[in-house]
């Protein structure tokens, strides 16, 4: 069992930056591979981020390429996804998950956090 909690989360206008933070408790998170995705308003969850076990193989959606940078750190079983020149259309709840493979299909993913709320303003 892994246990998921997202932070960081929070209203910023549009062209600024946020860091939101994964900390994974329970079952040993580096044998997981961590992906986050997102949902805005009336629309399906998305793939946003994905990043490998050892942290050594990362993706990204093409909406976010450039802009976004997913980073783990083992030693404090947390995940970070540091997010630059956002966007409005970047407003959504941000979820972090975990899967026992590198892929960015949701159905992979065993557990997931709660989410957490970005707001970009125009």
């Amino acid at each position: 069992q892994v246990q998921l909690v997202e932070s960081g989360g929070g209203l910023v206008q549009a062209g600024g930056s946020l860091r939101l933070s994964c900390a994974a408790s329970g079952r040993t998170s580096s044998s997981y591979a961590m992906g986050w995705f997102r949902q805005a308003p009336e629309a399906e969850r998305e793939f946003v981020s994905i990043i490998s076990g050892s942290g050594a193989a990362t993706r990204y959606a093409d909406s976010v390429k450039g802009r976004f940078t997913i980073s783990r750190d083992n030693a404090k079983n947390t995940v970070y996804l540091q997010m630059n020149s956002l966007k409005p259309e970047d407003t959504a709840v941000y979820y972090c998950a975990a899967a026992p493979v590198y892929s960015s299909s949701e159905g992979r993913y065993n557990y997931w956090g709660q989410g957490t709320q970005v707001t970009v303003s125009s």
